[in-house]
């Protein structure tokens, strides 16, 4: 039986080979964003707020899931992105999957033409072109999930993302896919807590897989975090972000859901900052 992570990836992949645009037309429309200005840094973001002694958040812009269905359908990412950051998020994270998560490029443009913050794509990073075209749509990161490429791909896309100015947030779910993210030079890992074959999420897994990752990368925590609670537990485990969607966006007060996360780390380490 095909997992959550099959059916998206092999439908991601499948409209990979459907694209017919010229590998010169994708590479003209990153060279223009890159001509605009450089990407905001997205590792940099992380670092230094936590070096302020917050817990970074990374907040994130997400309609629905294959799991939960709707989650916010109606929200406007200009407004949901000056909500987080007027929370103190240190930056955002936009759904760009349209058929799965109801993400789209243009909540992308919308969410950062609001804020001064960086913002990650948040998608399913299958060919070149994703790279590409996340540096053309205005994004400064791009997510590489481990689970989903080989090594050459994982290589090769990481290697294509630093030549263009973006960060990637290389995405490990245990300490295999540590060692790959390491392999290939990744500064920003994250651990998702969140099993992509089931979608279940098991809330101890970034505690246990931090140990593998090594100093001078950043480390996000992402998925499971429904409050103050977990972000303490993932912040004295020593990670330096958290990717939150589901229980910010979903708040009545996104603001206060997202300043919440952020001084977690203080309730754990008073001397942080």
């Amino acid at each position: 039986m095909a997992t959550y992570l099959d059916r998206i990836v092999d439908a991601h992949r499948e409209a990979a080979r459907a694209d017919r645009r010229p590998r010169g037309k994708v590479e003209e429309a990153a060279e223009r964003a890159m001509e605009d200005g450089p990407a905001r840094g997205l590792r940099a973001a992380l670092a230094a707020d936590h070096a302020a002694g917050n817990l970074a958040v990374v907040a994130e812009i997400k309609r629905r899931s294959p799991s939960k269905g709707d989650l916010a359908p109606d929200l406007v990412a200009g407004r949901v992105a000056e909500a987080y950051a007027e929370g103190g998020a240190a930056a955002l994270s936009v759904l760009t999957d349209v058929d799965f998560f109801g993400g789209s490029p243009a909540d992308l443009r919308e969410a950062r033409g609001a804020v001064d913050l960086p913002v990650l794509r948040k998608d399913f990073t299958v060919v070149e072109a994703d790279v590409l075209d996340a540096r053309a749509m205005g994004a400064d990161a791009v997510l590489l999930i481990v689970a989903a490429l080989d090594d050459h791909e994982l290589r090769d896309f990481h290697a294509i993302a630093r030549e263009v100015g973006l960060d990637a947030l290389v995405e490990t779910h245990d300490e295999a896919e540590v060692e790959r993210a390491l392999a290939v030079g990744a500064d920003l890992i994250g651990v998702n807590q969140r099993d992509l074959t089931t979608f279940e999420v098991d809330t101890d897994r970034a505690v246990r897989v931090a140990p593998e990752i090594p100093e001078g990368v950043v480390r996000v925590a992402e998925s499971g975090v429904r409050g103050p609670d977990d972000a303490r537990r993932l912040a004295a485990a020593g990670y330096h972000a958290v990717l939150v969607g589901e229980s910010v966006v979903t708040d009545a007060d996104r603001s206060a859901a997202v300043a919440a996360l952020r001084a977690a780390r203080r309730a754990t380490d008073p001397d942080a900052g």
